[in-house]
């Protein structure tokens, strides 16, 4: 077994969803850091879960490329077989998190350590990248690890297709909480919040509706061109003989850096102030995107061989681009990203540890 396989199954078979602490993930990624100088970042999340972010460095002290990988990941909703028992079948790794994204972070990890003594690289790996983004956030705000490197540009080892994804959206999520009265629904004497909730989610369905059909809303330069706006609702577990007490719906609304996300957000607050529900905003920072010819760009274009693209869903570039110019490229198909049997195919992930040192080498140089 390879080394990266090796790593990426050991790091698979730590749950790390972004519930729980990423304290054992970081501790088995450091036992690999031998001759790199490491930073620790920790936090607690506000639910008091003990998280850590790892800034390491190897080479001359001088900027070159840094490699970013997230160490959390989604709930293990749908598996059928233990998502923390990987597996490989029909010549792919399978487990929750191999491709999105242990299987990346081990390839980016094992390619910094192949680096030659000359060639500067940095590892920026964070938490809650699938949530909150805080890890990012903390390392772009307090590392002094990161402050005396200054990277060159960053690759976010998501997965692509070794790929370059020269820019993405980012998000907007709103949290719409109705309240009612808890009671026995017989008796009349309740207040279901659904009702209020109803009202606020019909105003904003021409919101939905309008960001699928009119162009001056969408970007033609993403697949598919029209901005993200999925809709969750939750009543907490009510049963069907209570008046709802609170329900909630939680909505995510994606945009690129062409769409001005003001008219949207305008449309949702007026909704939830005419239905008389509470409204809470969490924002990404803008959306990362670099211009075809951008240096970073080009020099992975020239290094892959293939042409630069554009994502609809997020990434830790959001907030990891107030450090330096972020690119996405890295091992796997995001298509197998949060689903059951979640896999990487082994041949791209043994593949992928040369192509990201020959990179680092192309941006060291810039």
């Amino acid at each position: 077994m390879t080394d990266v396989i090796s790593l990426a199954r050991d790091l698979v078979a730590l749950d790390s969803r972004s519930s729980l602490s990423n304290i054992g993930v970081a501790d088995r990624i450091e036992a690999e850091l031998a001759g790199f100088e490491v930073e620790r970042l920790d936090f607690i999340d506000p639910a008091g879960v003990a998280k850590r972010a790892l800034v390491a460095h190897r080479g001359p002290m001088r900027p070159g490329a840094a490699f970013s990988a997230h160490m959390d990941t989604v709930p293990g909703t749908g598996w059928t077989t233990d998502p923390w028992t990987p597996d490989v079948a029909a010549g792919s790794l399978i487990g929750l998190g191999a491709c999105d994204m242990k299987g990346p972070l081990a390839a980016s990890l094992v390619a910094a350590k192949a680096a030659p003594e000359g060639l500067p690289v940095t590892l920026l790996y964070t938490f809650d990248e699938e949530t909150t983004k805080a890890g990012a956030r903390l390392i772009a705000t307090d590392s002094a690890l990161v402050r005396k490197v200054v990277p060159k540009g960053i690759v976010v080892v998501e997965p692509s297709g070794m790929q370059c994804v020269r820019g993405h959206r980012v998000h907007v999520q709103f949290t719409a909480t109705a309240t009612g009265i808890q009671a026995h629904s017989s008796t009349g004497k309740g207040l279901n919040g659904n009702l209020a909730l109803v009202r606020f989610l019909h105003a904003i369905l021409p919101v939905h509706d309008r960001l699928r059909t009119d162009p001056t809303w969408q970007d033609e330069a993403y697949d598919p061109p029209f901005s993200d706006f999925n809709i969750t609702i939750d009543n907490h577990g009510t049963a069907v003989n209570v008046t709802v007490a609170r329900a909630t719906a939680r909505i995510k609304f994606r945009y690129s850096r062409k769409v001005d996300p003001m008219p949207i957000v305008t449309a949702v607050r007026a909704a939830a102030e005419e239905a008389g529900i509470a409204l809470e905003e969490a924002w990404e920072g803008a959306p990362p995107e670099l211009a075809p010819d951008h240096p970073l760009v080009a020099a992975a274009v020239a290094s892959t061989g293939l042409p630069a693209k554009t994502a609809p869903y997020g990434t830790d570039a959001s907030e990891l681009q107030a450090i330096a110019p972020c690119i996405v490229l890295g091992p796997g198909d995001v298509g197998q990203a949060h689903k059951p049997g979640e896999g990487i195919p082994l041949a791209e992930l043994e593949a992928a540890p040369a192509q990201l040192l020959a990179l680092a080498e192309r941006v060291a140089a810039l």
